[in-house]
């Protein structure tokens, strides 16, 4: 089968479109026959080398941790049943134990049979793969941040896969949404989808239009998706006895270098690792969302897709902070 390997790391250059055996499953997995694989931002940072204490990569992988297709083998003990499925899942190595994100960008890669999501008809393969990750994250962090009717709510790296989600789920909850993200078409894609202001991040003095945007109060929940100096610089400026959620680190590391300063405002600041998102969550929040796609009340936004043969394409554009949504190769 043809897979796309790090050959060694390195900028997007190295990943490399190579013949290699297709892998056979084992008891309690399932082969998918992927049409659709995620192309996440961790992707990126470990193909660098980043990373590789918490995430044990060594050249030659195959990245990708999140897949969409139709189950064609099963192992033993998995109900013959699954075979021909239209199912969304992590790949097997990201979900041993929380494991590392590879096996995906294949023509062919393993899952746990117990944690596959089947696809309702509603939705499709590219929609349901672009939530493998995104889906039960977003309504982790919602159900935390606790939005009610009227709450000015931030939400930074608002155009990304996340964001996009959140801004629909805190609209949906009667909140005023502030969007930060970068770039005319980015903070266009924010509009659209409901935020009430739009702000530009990279821009100087950025916080100052948030508090303006507020009656100078500050957002009484954060979500932050950026981290980095737009992370902190957000917390900064969370209302006294507001929430601050930071899940992400598109913008450097996780947010958290004035968390004691907040803390003595009465700010509740929360990391990605204090929400529920194992597991045990996992399948009631992949129903709930993929209800909602369903249903036509929450939008995917797969703002690129790419053939398998162009995956350094697709790590380029999410590097270059142009990629609009969820980034996803096309397989087949």
């Amino acid at each position: 089968m043809q897979a796309v390997e790090v050959k060694e790391f390195g900028g997007p250059e190295v990943l490399e479109l190579r013949q290699v055996p297709a892998p056979e499953p084992e008891a309690g997995q399932v082969l998918v026959r992927v049409a659709a694989a995620d192309v996440m931002f961790l992707d990126t940072r470990l193909r660098s080398g980043w990373g590789t204490d918490f995430f044990p990569v060594q050249p030659p992988y195959i990245p990708g941790g999140a897949i969409g297709g139709t189950v064609a083998a099963v192992g033993p003990g998995v109900d013959p049943g699954l075979l021909g499925r239209r199912v969304a899942a992590r790949t097997a190595a990201s979900g041993i134990g929380g494991g590392v994100p590879a096996g995906g960008y294949a023509e062919q890669a393993l899952a746990v049979a117990d944690l596959l999501t089947e696809i309702p008809d509603q939705v499709s393969i590219d929609q349901a793969t672009a939530l493998v990750h995104d889906g039960h994250t977003a309504l982790a962090i919602f159900d935390r941040a606790a939005v009610r009717p009227g709450d000015q709510v931030l939400i930074t790296a608002a155009a990304g896969g996340l964001g996009t989600l959140l801004i629909q789920l805190a609209r949906r909850a009667g909140a005023q949404v502030i969007a930060a993200a970068r770039g005319e078409a980015k903070l266009a894609l924010t509009g659209r989808l409901g935020a009430q202001t739009a702000i530009d991040y990279s821009q100087p003095e950025w916080t100052e239009r948030v508090l303006t945007a507020t009656g100078g109060q500050g957002p009484r929940v954060v979500l932050d998706g950026a981290g980095g100096e737009p992370g902190d610089s957000a917390l900064a400026i969370t209302a006294a006895g507001g929430r601050f959620i930071g899940y992400g680190a598109s913008a450097g590391e996780f947010a958290g270098a004035a968390a004691e300063p907040a803390r003595e405002r009465g700010v509740e600041v929360v990391s990605l690792f204090d929400l529920d998102t194992g597991d045990d969550h996992r399948a009631g929040y992949a129903t709930r969302m993929l209800d909602a796609v369903a249903a036509g009340t929450i939008e995917v936004v797969i703002g690129q897709t790419y053939p398998l043969a162009e995956a350094a394409g697709a790590h380029a554009a999410i590097e270059t902070r142009t990629a609009l949504g969820r980034t996803l190769l096309h397989i087949g």
